[in-house]
């Protein structure tokens, strides 16, 4: 029995009873699921883009809170992720996903967005904000992935993702959060899933082999808002990436560490996540 995947079905379930569009869309050539819920605020669309091994059902808790100060909340599954079809993209595997990105925002949001990116997510993100500029109204980025590191720290943050046993899933699961929930450490084994598939494992393989990084003046040239949102207790990426980060974001960047956050507060504490993400719509005059 798929206890995960039933998961995920039953909570999409849910989604949906309360008002979320569930479908799968066409873009770049790829069907991607996505969530899509109509805001009754007055800010730009929200977009909230994933992590390795993450969907966008990790995003689920703050959907209702951000409807009701942005005018739509959407949420894709990366290719491989969720409920969107495996894909890798051959020898360019995260460039592949970028490009799905890339589409979905310019045929699926087609408007200016406050653009939310956690871990990978983030690094996307970045990119996304930086070569296309035009579709990013503000930027926000969750432990974001992305910055240089050596070979050696790179392949030890990719190494915890090479999940081969009940005990390395307990232990990535431990990284995730600032307090792990009981429900998550019972079921750490079925999580393997997540972290095995042929995408996850070709992204990590493809990132370790062409030392992907984000470019730094790519960073620095952000004229866009900015917030950076790193947790007190993250726990998955190296502090070097906090550190490289701090060096290269622009002027008008808001950096914040929040303590009693991980690396996915979305899932953890959706609230506080959610009232970090208004604050800044709010300073940013979204």
């Amino acid at each position: 029995m798929d206890l995960m995947g039933g998961m995920q079905k039953a909570m999409r379930r849910v989604l949906v009873a309360r008002g979320v569009e569930s479908e799968t869309v066409n873009v770049a050539g790829q069907a991607v699921h996505h969530y899509a819920l109509q805001g009754q605020g007055r800010g730009p669309p929200v977009v909230l883009v994933h992590g390795l091994g993450g969907s966008a059902n990790g995003f689920g808790r703050t959907f209702f809170g951000l409807a009701r100060r942005f005018s739509r909340v959407l949420a894709p599954d990366l290719p491989g992720h969720g409920f969107s079809g495996e894909y890798c993209g051959g020898p360019t595997c995260v460039r592949g996903q970028f490009d799905v990105l890339r589409a979905y925002c310019a045929e699926v949001v087609k408007q200016p967005a406050l653009v939310v990116g956690n871990s990978l997510g983030g690094a996307m993100a970045v990119n996304l904000a930086s070569e296309h500029p035009e579709r990013v109204k503000a930027l926000a980025l969750v432990a974001p992935a992305g910055a240089e590191l050596t070979p050696e720290a790179l392949t030890s943050l990719l190494g915890v993702f090479a999940v081969k046993s009940n005990a390395d899933a307990r232990a990535l699961t431990k990284r995730l959060f600032h307090s792990p929930p009981w429900a998550a450490m019972l079921l750490a084994s079925e999580m393997r899933k997540f972290y095995t598939t042929p995408t996850v494992q070709a992204l990590a393989a493809d990132a370790i082999a062409t030392q992907a990084s984000i470019a730094p003046q790519a960073v620095r040239d952000l004229k866009m808002p900015v917030l950076f949102l790193w947790g007190g207790s993250e726990r998955l990426l190296p502090p070097e990436i906090l550190t490289w980060y701090r060096q290269h974001l622009p002027r008008q960047a808001e950096v914040h560490v929040v303590e009693g956050f991980g690396h996915v507060p979305q899932m953890e504490r959706p609230d506080a996540f959610v009232s970090h993400l208004v604050g800044f719509a709010d300073r940013a005059g979204l």
